[in-house]
């Protein structure tokens, strides 16, 4: 059993830093040997690329643009008439993961329109969220790249997201049928939409392409106060064989180095080189 790979998420870790070349430093001083970013499209790639190889990080998962976030989009690939900027983003997208050299692109599904009720869409949504799909994996496969779906829970981060489990990401993706289309699993997701984590990571790891982690309910660090037991949960990715990474996708409770003391004991008991820094 190999152990867990961790990425730095800096759209979540260290806020006290300015940008994201000082968050990609400091994720470098503190041990990370990868990192990931919801959105890195303020900063030119090369600039960030050169400043990741500095650091001792690779990349490992960026997203696609959200679209225009004043008007309330979250995510484009399953809303009806974004369909030119869902597929104009994903050029984006690719050539920022080129440039990065990052071998993943979380695809965002989007929010169910405002206004709109989500039974009486969700065909609709469905429909474009498959043509999406399908469009985007045949551009992903020219740069061998993979395509992420991520069910994000709409009882306390998103209500109006329109992807919220990890069964109906699944059915989705087997629709497609596209091998470089795969599910994110965030634990802090999956556990507030439908709990059953060890039946669940059981069931969807064989399709699972990245990990994101939280404790519940309040989005800290995995050794802070919540419901979820993460040695038993790393075990479990460790047993049956997960050999993504495990972003680290969660708010900080105070300094984010020393918040870092539960990654390095789990370093220290792997025996990791990074262990003592």
């Amino acid at each position: 059993m190999a152990p867990l790979r961790f990425s730095a998420n800096l759209s979540w870790l260290f806020p006290e830093l300015p940008d994201l070349t000082a968050r990609l430093r400091a994720a470098g001083s503190s041990g990370f040997e990868a990192a990931e970013v919801a959105w890195p499209y303020a900063e030119r790639p090369e600039a960030l690329a050169r400043v990741a190889r500095e650091a001792g990080l690779r990349l490992v998962l960026i997203n696609t643009p959200p679209g225009d976030r004043e008007k309330g989009e979250m995510g484009l690939a399953a809303v009806p008439g974004r369909q030119a900027a869902f597929r104009e983003g994903l050029e984006q997208a690719v050539r920022y993961a080129k440039a990065l050299g990052c071998p993943r692109i979380h695809l965002m599904a989007g929010r169910v329109p405002q206004g709109a009720d989500r039974a009486a869409v969700r065909g609709e949504m469905e429909t474009v969220f498959l043509e999406n799909l399908r469009h985007a994996a045949g551009v992903l496969a020219q740069e061998n790249l993979v395509g992420l779906l991520e069910p994000i829970n709409t009882r306390v981060t998103d209500p109006q997201y329109f992807l919220d489990t990890p069964q109906q990401a699944a059915a989705i993706l087997q629709k497609v049928g596209r091998p470089n289309l795969q599910l994110q699993m965030d634990i802090f997701h999956w556990q507030i939409m439908d709990g059953n984590l060890t039946g669940n990571i059981r069931k969807f790891l064989p399709i699972v392409g990245h990990v994101q982690v939280a404790q519940v309910p309040g989005r800290g660090e995995p050794s802070s106060p919540g419901e979820l037991n993460f040695p038993y949960l790393f075990q479990l990715l460790e047993d049956d064989g997960y050999k993504g990474f495990v972003g680290c996708e969660y708010q900080p409770q105070g300094d984010t180095v020393e918040g870092l003391s539960w990654l390095r004991s789990y370093w220290d008991r792997q025996g990791h080189p990074k262990a003592g820094q």
